[in-house]
């Protein structure tokens, strides 16, 4: 399988439409990230996205054949991903999502740096949550590890690839401002849940 690794998409396509088993291992591990981050940036639960995403492997096999443009394969799988998160979120029944407190301590308990980091990360969603749809999927995107390449971002979320980045920009910089206008401001630093700068 190491050396599919190297293949372009259309060389590793054509390897898949001739049964090769090894071609669909590297497929996989070259797209199943980009999926999940697709399924999870669509606000999918854990369930839901790995439905979406073994529908979406099942359509390519269903239609390895007569896949038009080989070389995208990426882009072929990214818009039947989206296509297989909208039918996923049409079908959920509404739920709603409230925050609860229930886990966090009485006024008795000791102030700690635990304590302070769980406030702190749950601020910090707070405020991206609040943030644009189109944001928050970006971001959500450019967090997965190993981070996808600019050209799987853009063709997973349809923006050009020279859009990325100044519009990651621009998204960061509405967090931070969100964050620094709340009750209780942090540091300009926008940080990840865990310290990770993002």
């Amino acid at each position: 399988m190491d050396q599919q690794q190297h293949l372009d998409n259309l060389e590793l396509v054509e390897k898949v439409r001739s049964a090769d088993p090894a071609a669909w291992g590297t497929l996989t591990d070259r797209y199943t990230n980009l999926l999940w981050f697709i399924a999870r940036g669509m606000r999918l639960n854990q369930q839901d996205a790995a439905d979406a995403i073994q529908t979406t492997w099942l359509r390519l096999v269903e239609r390895i054949d007569t896949v038009r443009q080989p070389e995208s394969i990426g882009s072929w799988l990214a818009t039947t991903m989206r296509r297989e998160c909208l039918a996923a979120l049409r079908r959920r029944s509404k739920l709603v999502v409230s925050e609860t407190w229930d886990d966090l301590p009485d006024d008795a308990d000791p102030l700690d740096d635990a304590l302070l980091q769980r406030e702190q990360d749950s601020a910090l969603w707070r405020a991206f949550r609040s943030l644009k749809p189109r944001c928050q999927t970006l971001l959500r995107v450019l967090m997965a590890d190993p981070p996808p390449s600019y050209v799987e971002v853009a063709s997973a979320l349809d923006m050009p690839v020279g859009s990325i980045g100044p519009t990651r920009q621009r998204c960061l910089a509405a967090l931070r401002a969100i964050m620094s206008s709340g009750p209780y401001p942090f540091e300009s630093t926008v940080t990840e849940p865990g310290g990770g700068l993002a």
